[in-house]
């Protein structure tokens, strides 16, 4: 049964990228002044169906998130982090 389960994730994973339906947006994240702050990004953005990976650097103010392009897009995600006080602006997607 494990090993059926790795080929399904291994096969999804390849379809996706022959697919090209993964993405990766960077958005500008105002307004985060604490250690907690990423977290709360992060978590609000990781709830948006399709989301695969955030980054959230407190620092730069940046959140780089990988997604699948059928199931959400950008405006979803940054409306997410700016549900939950921290509004952003995408800088970058390819």
């Amino acid at each position: 049964m494990v090993a059926s389960y790795l080929v399904c994730v291994a096969t999804t994973t390849v379809a996706e990228f022959i697919m090209g339906t993964s993405r990766t947006a960077t958005f500008d994240v105002e307004k985060m002044t604490c250690a907690t702050c990423p977290i709360t990004v992060r978590k609000a953005m990781l709830r948006v169906d399709g989301v695969k990976e955030v980054n959230v650097d407190l620092d730069s103010k940046t959140a780089v998130v990988t997604y699948d392009a059928e199931l959400a897009t950008p405006v979803e995600i940054g409306r997410a982090s700016t549900d939950v006080g921290f509004p952003t602006s995408l800088r970058d997607a390819e």
